[in-house]
């Protein structure tokens, strides 16, 4: 099965090799339960998470940066193997640059997931700058791909398929599931 994307987004797609996410409204879907006690709950999607499996396996690795603290983010990036989460991060650009240099990456192999205004400055300077469907008008406005599935809901599972097609990973990732 021959994958066709166009040209514009292969040419972005293709040099990246770190993908940076938000985490509430892109990993999840932008709820926050708290109980009595105060213990927060979030939700996220597997296929999201098995997506991020998948990129990591083929050599794309993944990092989470996110305004707020919370500890049910740490489990499940300890269950999908995300070892870099930045919580409490009130300057994105500033890590996203400390970790562009400690890595030896440039922003044009970087891709960046978000849906808000606060994420605005990290979709401009990325070399892919995704919006997931619900994201604000303006987090669209700047993004070079706006997903068909909201967040917390398949949007980073779309763009790990995506960037995985986009590089010509995916048929030989599809002959393990099909042969």
């Amino acid at each position: 099965m021959t994958i066709q994307l166009p040209p514009n987004l292969i040419d972005k797609i293709q040099p990246i090799r770190l993908l940076i996410l938000d985490v509430d409204g892109v990993l999840t879907d932008g709820r926050i339960v708290m109980n009595d006690l105060g213990q927060e709950t979030k939700f996220f999607d597997v296929k999201d998470g098995h997506g991020l499996k998948v990129l990591a396996r083929c050599g794309i690795d993944v990092v989470w940066i996110t305004g707020r603290k919370s500890a049910v983010v740490e489990h499940r990036a300890k269950d999908l193997g995300v070892q870099e989460v930045h919580q409490l991060i009130w300057d994105k650009v500033k890590v996203f640059e400390e970790v562009l240099e400690r890595r030896k990456l440039t922003a044009r192999e970087t891709a960046y997931m978000g849906d808000d205004i606060v994420d605005i400055p990290l979709l401009k300077r990325v070399g892919f700058a995704v919006a997931v469907n619900d994201a604000v008008d303006e987090a669209k406005e700047v993004a070079d791909y706006v997903t068909r599935r909201n967040g917390g809901r398949g949007a980073v599972r779309e763009v790990c398929d995506l960037l995985l097609k986009g590089q010509g990973k995916w048929e030989r990732l599809m002959e393990r599931y099909f042969s």
